[in-house]
């Protein structure tokens, strides 16, 4: 009786281990090739585009003195990019190349790369290597965007659908040269770079334009970043550019984050026999009210004091609002009210000192 008892109970312990061991097998993810590709060549896609209509209906169709969302009252593909990128690890190499097409590729082009209208764009493309000196000295060389500004080129990165004056005035898109960069603590950090100058890949000029960022972290609630930048631009030209870049964010409560953007440039002979600047001032604020809604709003002041960035000497004025709607994991919808207004008759063809438009912008990444 004992032995048909012991092999009763080794049969049902039998049977409960291979259903244990079938239901383990059952629970393990099943095999996802793109995932791993995606993983193993650090792929990304990000996807905007929009509608902005603006209440002046101008015959141009355009809004004037805006970049990327230039367009008015018709829909439009903003941008669609494709992103291969790897962290160089601790005495290893690194890279990225992000690949965008769309009509914010017309404006973002490099000298060199390209025709001025093409709508494709070799935005960046570099390597990096991360050299076994200290807690690691970071070396970058190839085309990269630029280090200065409160904002980015994707829209989903920024609070904002447009972008600021200063953002699409005040400073350079990208640059095409060296740069090394140090973490000095967990805090304090510095780069320094060698650049061809404001987007060309191909030079204009003899002279090289070098730069510097110093970026301070005293407290998780605040960072602060300091840009500075000198060198020649014009073509063929020895005359040289300066710019002063600075951006605070600050965090007081959980949900709240601030940021303000100061930009101050001057060029020498800038304005044909004398000299020129233009400088600004922009803050934004972002306020999460739950996990699906933001709300957020810009304030901005430019001044072109001598019209060689926007082609007319004025001082520009804007006030946005842009509420985000985060209606699934990888997708943002953000309506936005924008109004613009001069101290120059430069909106409609010249015939209004203001603008107001209201857009709708979608962005997805994956």
């Amino acid at each position: 009786m004992k032995k048909i008892i012991t092999k009763a109970v080794i049969t049902v312990v039998s049977l409960l281990s291979l259903a244990a061991f079938a239901g383990a097998e059952e629970a393990k993810p099943a095999p996802n090739p793109l995932a791993d590709i995606k993983a193993a060549l650090g792929v990304s896609i990000y996807l905007q585009g929009g509608y902005t209509y603006n209440f002046k209906d101008p015959s141009s169709r355009e809004n004037d003195l805006r970049v990327f969302d230039h367009k008015a009252n018709s829909f439009g593909i903003d941008l669609a990019q494709i992103v291969f990128a790897k962290d160089a690890p601790f005495g290893g190499v690194g890279y990225k190349l992000k690949l965008s097409a769309g009509e914010t590729a017309k404006w973002i082009h490099a000298r060199g790369l390209g025709k001025a209208d093409d709508e494709f764009d070799l935005t960046e493309a570099y390597i990096t290597y991360l050299a076994p000196v200290g807690k690691g000295l970071k070396l970058q060389f190839g085309k990269f965007v630029t280090m200065h500004g409160a904002e980015v080129i994707e829209a989903k990165d920024n609070p904002n659908y447009s972008r600021s004056f200063l953002f699409n005035y005040a400073i350079p898109f990208t640059h095409t040269g060296l740069m090394a960069g140090y973490a000095f603590t967990d805090q304090l950090s510095a780069n320094a770079y060698l650049v061809n100058g404001w987007d060309n890949t191909d030079d204009n000029n003899s002279g090289k334009t070098v730069g510097v960022t110093v970026g301070y972290t005293p407290m998780e609630q605040l960072g602060l970043t300091f840009n500075l930048m000198y060198g020649p631009e014009k073509d063929h030209g020895s005359d040289n550019r300066f710019l002063f870049d600075w951006v605070a964010t600050v965090k007081p409560i959980k949900n709240l984050t601030i940021s303000l953007n100061t930009d101050y440039a001057t060029e020498k002979k800038g304005a044909g026999t004398k000299d020129s600047k233009w400088y600004g001032i922009a803050s934004t604020a972002k306020y999460d009210i739950n996990d699906m809604i933001s709300m957020a709003g810009r304030l901005e002041y430019f001044n072109d004091k001598d019209g060689v960035r926007t082609g007319t000497a004025q001082k520009l004025y804007e006030i946005t609002l842009t509420p985000e709607i985060r209606v699934a994991k990888d997708v943002i919808v953000r309506p936005e009210f924008r109004h613009d207004w001069s101290n120059q008759k430069s909106f409609d063809g010249g015939s209004r000192k203001n603008q107001d438009t209201l857009a709708l912008a979608v962005m997805y990444s994956w």
